[in-house]
């Protein structure tokens, strides 16, 4: 069922839009220079006067507890309104096999009122489906947005603090950025921080 299934993909790229512009006071406009590194090598600490760091969005959606709540969440939302859908199909096709089976031995009126109001049921049924499906997307749109403004806003004020420029999303496979030292790597940090002020609003 199209309508009702709920993918999270939407909220990934929320994630992958982050990229938060911070001012730098006191420090030095330095360009950080790119080094060959092997992937075996363990990430290096971030150095506080780097301008430029990154976030793995894959690991910041697979370790952000917000997030995996969230998706706990809405799927179960999303199950139950496919349940309900689901029955309220199965009482309708009831139904309409009833009448089907019986409908040679009723008289042309209470064949005609019987379909009449078959149809209607059905045309009810669908609007049911599109506004389930309808209701689903929007909780979905505003949570997506709630996720995007947490993560901006812990963003906006980790960089301030550190005296990070920009705070660019690298996902492997899908993002503009080919290759990334990974000293610049401040992921774990990052949700580090999230998942303690999830957990303080959670008190």
């Amino acid at each position: 069922m199209n309508r009702t299934s709920f993918k999270l993909s939407t909220l990934a790229t929320a994630v992958a839009l982050v990229s938060v512009m911070a001012s730098c006071q006191n420090k030095d406009n330095k360009t950080a220079t790119d080094t060959a590194v092997k992937t075996d090598v363990a990430a290096t600490a971030v150095k506080a006067n780097e301008p430029i760091v990154y976030v793995n969005s894959d690991s910041l959606l697979t370790k952000y507890q917000y997030f995996k709540d969230l998706k706990t969440k809405l799927d179960a939302k999303s199950k139950a309104a496919q349940t309900d859908l689901a029955a309220k199909t199965q009482a309708f096709q009831r139904e309409v096999a009833q009448y089907q089976q019986t409908q040679n031995t009723l008289p042309a009126d209470q064949r005609a009122t019987t379909e009449q109001r078959l149809a209607r049921k059905q045309q009810e049924l669908q609007a049911y489906q599109q506004n389930a499906g309808a209701a689903l997307q929007n909780e979905q749109g505003a949570e997506q947005e709630k996720l995007y403004n947490k993560i901006a806003d812990y963003l906006k004020v980790y960089a301030k603090g550190k005296g990070y420029k920009m705070v660019l999303t690298y996902q492997k496979g899908n993002s503009a950025i080919l290759f990334a030292d990974p000293s610049l790597d401040v992921t774990s940090e990052v949700i580090t921080g999230l998942n303690d002020g999830y957990k303080a609003d959670k008190k």
